[in-house]
């Protein structure tokens, strides 16, 4: 299992747009992948799941990744969020 530590510095933090983007880039993986904000975790595939975390800006996260490709899954997110979503 791979894990990292990661701040949401999007303006809007994980919440509509940027949201989406996380969950369809960790969809594109095999690997179990959770995230964890304010002692809950939820699958970093489920749309649903990370809304209801309320991950506003400046948050920090816990990204967590098991499975055969969990290191490019922990990569390609940590990416997508340093490159604030693309935006």
């Amino acid at each position: 299992m791979k894990e990292i530590q990661i701040t949401i510095t999007h303006p809007v933090g994980l919440h509509a747009r940027p949201a989406a983007r996380f969950v369809q880039t960790a969809k594109k993986f095999a690997s179990d992948v959770n995230v964890s904000y304010c002692d809950k975790t939820k699958s970093a595939k489920s749309i649903l799941g990370i809304l209801s975390m309320g991950v506003n800006a400046n948050a920090q996260i816990t990204i967590q990744a098991n499975g055969a490709d969990e290191e490019e899954a922990i990569k390609a997110l940590v990416e997508l969020i340093e490159s604030n979503f693309g935006e």
